[in-house]
């Protein structure tokens, strides 16, 4: 079964970068992630980035906002 979603190359290192820096997580940022676990080719290195992102929303390091 093919991947309804492709993602741009480095999308996901871009988006742990930017959240990085602000510590915010928009909603835009939120389309990423989900687009990018229903894409089944992530390498482990994205896989990670995503957990770590995920896991900073739960433990309240990053801020998610609604816009």
């Amino acid at each position: 079964m093919s991947s309804p979603v492709q993602l741009i190359p480095g999308a996901i290192s871009e988006l742990f970068a930017s959240v990085s820096e602000t510590q915010v997580l928009t909603l835009g940022d939120r389309y990423g992630i989900m687009a990018a676990l229903l894409d089944e080719t992530l390498s482990e290195e994205e896989q990670r980035a995503i957990n770590r992102l995920l896991r900073g929303a739960i433990k309240g390091r990053i801020e998610v906002i609604k816009i």
